[in-house]
Parts: C-alpha cells; structure tokens; sequence
C-alpha cells in the first residue's frame, strides 16, 4: 500500500481537485487539509520524544491520517486559519500565531516528499531573491531596478533609452472596495518618466524592456520541464499577457539546452520541486527569465496545451521518475 499523501490547499482550489483524483485513481490514499478548517474542523495532535520522530495524527470529521506515514506534502496556498466567534483582536493574533507555530510547525517537521516545502516557497517569492539566484545559475535576465526614489528611476531609464517597465515587487492583486483587482506590467511613458509622483510611497520594480516575439510560461516538475509558448494576440497582452487572456494562444515548444540546464540549477539552488516560470524570448532566439512562480498556476496550460502537468506532480510525489 503506497504511504498516503497529505494535500495542504485550499478547499475551493479545483486544479488540486485534478491532483487528487489522479492520485486516488492510482490507489493513493489522500488526506486532503485547508488551514482554514483548523482548529473549528481539523484537529491535530502531535507527539515527538527521543525514541521516535512526529507521530499522532491529523483528523477531521470523517477521515484521519497518522503523520508518521505521510510519504509526500503537496502544498498549495492554503487559507487563513479561523477561530470561534467571540474572540477579540488580540486574542485572535495570539491564537492564529500559536496555530501557525504548532500546526505549521509539525507539518514542517515532517520528513518526506515536498511539493514544494513552506519555507522554500517563503523565500523563492522573493523576486530578488530569483533574479539574483537566475543570475548565479547562468540565466539571461533583464537589468532591475528597485527603488522608491524618483530620480534613480529616470536615471535608470535614460540607459535603457527610455524603454522601461514598471511591475509589482510581489503579488500584483489587491482587494479594494471589496473587488480583486490585479497591477499588470506598464511600458512607462516619456509623461510617466516626468510624473513620477507616488514612486517615494513604496518599492517599485522596474525593469528594462525586452523585445519579444512570444513568451514562454515554463513549468518544472522534479526533473521534468514543459514548455509552453505563449502568443500575444494584442497590444494589451505584448505588454503583459495576463491582462488579455482572451487574445492569447498557445503552442507547445522546446527549451534550449543552456535554460534547461540553468532551470535545473535554480530549482535545486531554491529547493523547489514544482515551479512556474515565466521567459520572453526575443527574436534572436534568447531566453529572458522573468520570474518563477512556486505555487504559479498550471491547470489552464495543461487545458490549452495537452501537457501531463497533473499526472507529472502525482509521479512527483509518488517518487516516480
């Protein structure tokens, strides 16, 4: 009998769903969690001394795992947890740190598989944290600047000739007015390189821009690489492709040696197993690594394309290779 696997997601997360129903249909047996079910629906009780490691148990109302079986962790951007009505403020702080420390801490402790692992993931999100290990592993990357002072930035495009865009440091949504809304990459303006009000308020990234004939949305699994191609079918999204999705299409692609093997270098440099990451490539062929993801989207490349995305994580998992 194959060791269970513990899925850490949030409930209404459906590309876990596909993760979970190709594991069961191998005859894996799942735990499926959301940190948000904790402590109200999820209960936990740990235990560890010198004679054996983390033993107990994960339970909710109609399944239970014991930890100590566990043999992978797919672990996939989680709710926040929620506690009983009545609590004040800082109550509820205190509460959400001590089940941070000690159900995220137990979890944590678990030596198994990870897809991908907390504390790698914390770090990776950090874009200059990737753009420096990107640069260390022998990728192409753009010229970056973060500042929030107005004159490095017109400093900074004046050696760029003016061609400069601006995006988010970390994740481009907000809510606001109880609305998602998303800060999609900007081309600047000569106007915008003059009014740069607001710059002095946070950090901002800004990058020269790349010439690109299309972009390449690179999902890494263990030791596998799928490569799909993405075509901009407007102006909107040769900007920035996530804000048109509907002009898009999709080709499967092939990755050159030298970003293959500089993919792998930084996953392993950034412990990642599973990652998302995003290239341009110019019309000289060169790859441009952008970013990566390690909890990016993969389910509508996989819809678009035909790429074995879930059944590669499953195998992930597994330990198949």
């Amino acid at each position: 009998m194959p060791s269970p696997v513990l899925i850490v997601a949030a409930a209404d997360d459906w590309p876990t769903d596909r993760i979970v129903v190709e594991l069961e249909n191998r005859g894996v047996e799942v735990f499926r969690m959301d940190t948000a079910d904790f402590p109200q629906r999820l209960a936990l009780a740990g235990r560890i001394d010198q004679g054996q490691a983390w033993t107990g148990e994960l339970a909710t109302e109609h399944r239970t795992v014991e930890l100590s079986r566990v043999g992978a962790v797919y672990y996939r951007a989680p709710g926040a947890f929620r506690f009983p009505q009545g609590m004040s403020g800082p109550e509820e702080r205190f509460a959400a740190a001590q089940a941070r420390a000690g159900l995220g801490g137990v979890l944590s402790a678990l030596e198994c598989r990870w897809v991908n692992h907390p504390t790698a993931m914390a770090r990776a999100e950090y874009k200059p944290v990737q753009l420096a290990a990107a640069r260390a592993c022998r990728l192409q990357i753009p010229p970056t600047l973060i500042t929030n002072r107005p004159d490095d930035v017109r400093a900074f495009a004046a050696e760029a000739d003016g061609a400069v865009v601006c995006k988010p440091v970390a994740s481009p949504v907000l809510v606001e007015d109880g609305q998602l809304k998303s800060v999609y990459t900007q081309r600047l303006s000569p106007s915008d390189l003059e009014d740069l009000e607001g710059i002095d308020t946070t950090a901002h990234l800004f990058q020269a821009w790349v010439s690109k004939e299309h972009e390449v949305r690179l999902t890494v699994i263990g030791e596998r690489t799928f490569a799909a191609a993405i075509h901009a079918g407007s102006e909107a999204a040769h900007e920035d492709w996530r804000s048109d999705y509907g002009s898009l299409t999709y080709t499967t692609t092939t990755v050159p040696k030298q970003v293959a093997d500089g993919m792998r270098r930084l996953m392993e440099r950034l412990q990642l197993r599973y990652g998302a990451a995003d290239f341009i490539v110019g019309p000289d062929g060169q790859w441009t690594f952008l970013e990566i993801n390690p909890c990016g989207q993969w389910d509508w490349i996989q819809g678009e394309t035909g790429l074995p995305i879930a059944e590669a994580i499953a195998d992930e998992l597994q330990g198949v290779t």
